[in-house]
């Protein structure tokens, strides 16, 4: 199969950076500092963490799925899954990457009402008052996947800081966050609610949210990551990640979008200086520290060349419920096998209506030495 014009365009890209990746170690001072604790020698990158996709989401109840059936056949088998609650998950399930799909909703009540309960009879008003208060919104898509464990952007914020403080020397979590504005169809004309656009302020909200919860003590921000560095992609390439030691019962926050939503959140702070979130650029780019690779096999050995440069990457093992329906394991194993740091899944445990299937890290801990940068992490050391 010939390669596309994009391919050729990443495999230079990805060239130029290795060549400039090997220039910059080799002047750097690769000697032993490390202080007294073993932690200090491993690096929060080299280790593997299981994650789940849309952590927050639960499956449409049975009538409004029935319905989706109908009219979107194509879409709604792909939203049949739950995850259990937040504290839940990082407690009983051993997840340190979550997901939230987040929605502009400064006024409040852009999200209260759900207008296809008015074709069961039922008011289209949802009672729920967390949804009438101005913030960022947690749901999948508004109007016919909204079913949620935590209802706004801050209460789910809370509910991961509450099982952090909770759980002192806890290993590093991390929060992909994606920003929605994207209408949908209405065919029956019930009146669906438009999503405002996420603009530059929408972006800052998202930071206000955070700090509102967190202190600066408990996350890890670029700046964190860059020290003293001229961008952040040098510092990552070169001196690598926080050590555990610094890493654990801290959170950090990543940028699902790309594009003009990306743009927008970089624009006015270069390496992503002041910002809360690292965001999903490409290599040779001065905020390039995580990088999203959603398919473990797209582009072969690319997740593995990204991990032994120093860059943090995030994969799906499973999409659609497509994997948990057959059973097949190909993709999973792909997945852990790419290096890649963080291992999303809808299915930390099987839904017994499809298959046995479900992704777990290998091994007794939450975690693992990862296997493709492993340096000085040993198993014993991650309990």
């Amino acid at each position: 199969m010939m390669c596309s014009g994009s391919n050729v365009f990443r495999s230079a890209a990805l060239f130029l950076v290795i060549a400039c990746a090997l220039i910059l170690a080799s002047c750097t001072n690769s000697s032993d500092t490390s202080g007294n604790f073993a932690d200090d020698d491993i690096l929060m990158n080299n280790l593997q963490y299981l994650g789940t996709h849309n952590s927050y989401h639960i499956q449409p109840r049975a009538d409004i799925f029935e319905l989706l059936l109908a009219f979107i056949p194509e879409v709604a088998p792909t939203l049949a899954y739950t995850h259990i609650p937040l504290q839940e998950q990082f407690g009983q399930q051993g997840i340190r990457q979550i997901e939230l799909d987040v929605f502009h909703d400064p006024d409040g009540s852009l999200y209260a009402d759900h207008q296809g309960r008015t074709l069961f009879g039922e008011p289209a008003a949802s009672g729920i008052s967390a949804l009438d208060e101005p913030g960022l919104k947690v749901l999948h898509v508004q109007e016919i996947d909204y079913e949620t464990t935590c209802y706004t952007f801050v209460l789910c914020l809370q509910e991961i800081k509450t099982w952090s403080d909770a759980n002192p020397g806890h290993l590093p979590i991390t929060v992909l966050v994606e920003t929605k504005d994207e209408a949908i169809a209405d065919p029956l004309d019930l009146g669906f609610a438009i999503p405002l656009e996420f603009g530059p302020e929408a972006l800052n909200q998202v930071d206000i949210e955070i700090r509102s919860v967190f202190p600066d003590s408990q996350l890890i921000v670029p700046d964190d990551v860059r020290g003293d560095f001229a961008t952040l992609e040098l510092a990552v390439l070169t001196q690598g990640w926080l050590p555990l030691s610094e890493a654990r019962g801290r959170v950090m926050f990543a940028l699902d979008n790309g594009g003009s939503i990306r743009d927008n959140y970089i624009a006015g702070h270069p390496s992503l200086t002041g910002r809360v979130l690292f965001t999903d650029s490409e290599p040779g780019t001065p905020e390039a520290a995580f990088l999203k690779r959603n398919s473990p096999t797209a582009v072969p050995g690319e997740i593995d060349m990204m991990v032994q440069l120093g860059y943090m990457v995030r994969t799906r093992a499973d999409a659609d419920t497509e994997q948990a329906r057959t059973g097949d394991t190909a993709r999973r194993e792909a997945a852990l096998s790419s290096g890649a740091h963080f291992i999303s899944t809808d299915y930390p445990v099987p839904n017994p209506e499809f298959s046995d299937y479900q992704v777990t890290i290998p091994g007794d801990g939450v975690a693992r030495c990862n296997p493709v940068n492993a340096g000085k992490c040993s198993e014993e050391l991650l309990q």
